[in-house]
C-alpha cells in the first residue's frame, strides 16, 4: 500500500465505519496516547522494564500501525499529502545531513 493508497483507505474507513474524524485536538491527544503505548511496549521488550499482564499480547507492530492511523488522520483533516510532504522532508535532510552522519565519530 502506497502512502496516497493509506491516505485514501483511512479516509473510507473514517467516512463509514467511523462515521466522521474526530476535531484535530482530539486526534492529537489520541497520537499522543498511542505513542506511548509504543514507547511502553518498546520499555518492556528492548528495555529494563517487565511486562505486566495488561501488556501481554501486545505487538509493536500493531501500536506503530496505530500511530501511522492517527499521524494519516490528521493529515487528512489538515489536507496534508504525506506523499509530497515526505518527498520534501527527505529532500531537506538529505541536503540538511548529507555529511553530518557520516562525519559524526559517536556513530563508528
Amino acid at each position: 500500500m502506497t502512502i496516497a493508497e493509506a491516505q485514501k483507505t483511512v479516509d473510507t474507513w473514517i467516512t463509514t465505519t467511523g462515521v466522521r474524524y474526530f476535531n484535530e485536538l482530539t486526534n492529537m491527544a489520541i497520537l499522543t496516547e498511542e505513542v506511548g503505548e509504543v514507547a511502553r511496549l518498546i520499555s518492556r521488550q528492548y528495555g529494563e522494564q517487565s511486562f505486566k499482564e495488561s501488556d501481554k499480547g501486545r505487538e509493536l507492530g500493531d501500536e506503530l500501525a496505530d500511530v501511522l492511523f492517527v499521524v494519516i488522520c490528521l493529515a487528512n483533516q489538515t489536507g496534508v499529502d504525506l506523499t509530497e510532504a515526505m518527498t520534501r522532508n527527505l529532500a531537506k535532510k538529505t541536503q540538511r545531513d548529507s555529511q553530518r552522519h557520516q562525519n559524526n565519530e559517536k556513530l563508528k
